[in-house]
């Protein structure tokens, strides 16, 4: 008998530390710096990687202390997931969240880290700059993208 994965049975709420972490897809696209409209609230997606990004790997170089060390990091938590307008569309926890399957190229489906980036998902080689590069708020107008990434 086939056991069904544990994010078509259980809640956010109800998963273990470890299986959260486990639906990170490594996509790298929370790591991205997003400029917000504040008139409309409209969220613009930029090419520039935060200063802990590693765009290789696709994950954060100090992940233990990211919110600690990047004041505007968001950690993502059960509740909040509901309620981040800027998750991209193929995040797994807003997947799981709104109900639905996780995509055949993550990586607790496909068995492998390396879907996500063979699929094209990823910011694997896509990030332009890191925050670290831009002196004014206005250089992020020069790595504006059109669409989500």
């Amino acid at each position: 008998m086939v056991e069904t994965p544990f994010w078509k049975t259980k809640t956010l709420e109800a998963m273990t530390p470890a299986e959260w972490e486990s639906l990170c897809d490594g996509c790298g696209k929370c790591c991205l710096s997003k400029l917000e409209d504040e008139d409309t609230g409209e969220i613009y997606w930029t090419s520039v990687g935060c200063r802990l990004f590693d765009g290789h790997t696709c994950r954060c170089s100090d992940y233990a202390n990211r919110l600690a060390r990047v004041p505007d990091c968001v950690g993502l938590t059960p509740q909040n997931v509901r309620t981040i307008s800027w998750l991209p569309k193929t995040c797994a926890y807003r997947l799981v969240a709104e109900g639905h399957d996780l995509y055949w190229w993550h990586r607790l489906v496909s068995g492998s880290a390396e879907t996500v980036h063979e699929a094209g998902i990823s910011m694997r080689g896509r990030v332009r700059a890191s925050e670290t590069d831009l002196a004014e708020p206005d250089d992020y107008f020069d790595y504006m993208l059109d669409d989500e990434p």
